[in-house]
């Protein structure tokens, strides 16, 4: 069944890359996403489409999780919100306990939260795909290399392992795996 959902946590070149990578996601929408009350400005986000039969909202989670600095509150929080934007009530208490089940699997809180999602803006055309166009430029290896060598270390089962081609021949280790 087709479902989407969004997520937010770091730069969306990195999220969206991450989640282009991964079996049974049919689209990413790279851009911004706002919420309601305090968290209604607009931070940088994806939209992911799935199949749900290929992969689990319990795995796009989760993956999630250990792709952006889920447990750091850091100074870039407005602009780069840990979270997880729901279409639905039953699709928010499903995200919400996907994350309580994660919290002990991490060495330090969880700040990501659920949020219902309210709007999107997308990014520029000329900056969506954006590692899949630039694979080799210095922000690509340097930042979102790394996420994709953990989704061959971690998620194997769910990487695209064509997409991922170019990576797959090293044993990695990166401070996203912690």
């Amino acid at each position: 069944m087709l479902q989407k959902i969004a997520l937010g946590g770091g730069c969306h070149w990195c999220t969206e890359a991450v989640f282009q990578s991964l079996i049974g996601v049919t689209k990413v929408e790279q851009g911004f996403v706002a919420s309601t009350h305090e968290h209604s400005s607009f931070s940088e986000a994806v939209i992911v489409h799935f199949n749900s039969e290929d992969i689990s909202l319990k795995t796009l989670v989760e993956v999630h999780l250990h792709t952006h600095k889920s447990t750091s509150n850091h100074a870039m929080r407005i602009k780069y919100r840990s979270a997880v934007y729901v279409f639905s009530e039953t699709q928010k208490q499903e995200a919400e306990y996907i994350i309580d089940t994660f919290h002990k699997t991490f060495n330090n809180e969880l700040i990501t939260r659920v949020f219902p999602f309210k709007t999107f803006k997308a990014s520029r055309q000329e900056i969506t795909d954006y590692y899949y166009d630039n694979p080799e430029k210095p922000f690509c290896e340097s930042f979102i290399n790394p996420k994709l060598k953990l989704l061959l270390n971690q998620f194997s089962a769910y990487a695209n392992l064509d997409k991922l081609k170019h990576l797959k021949h090293a044993k990695y280790q990166t401070e996203y795996s912690k």
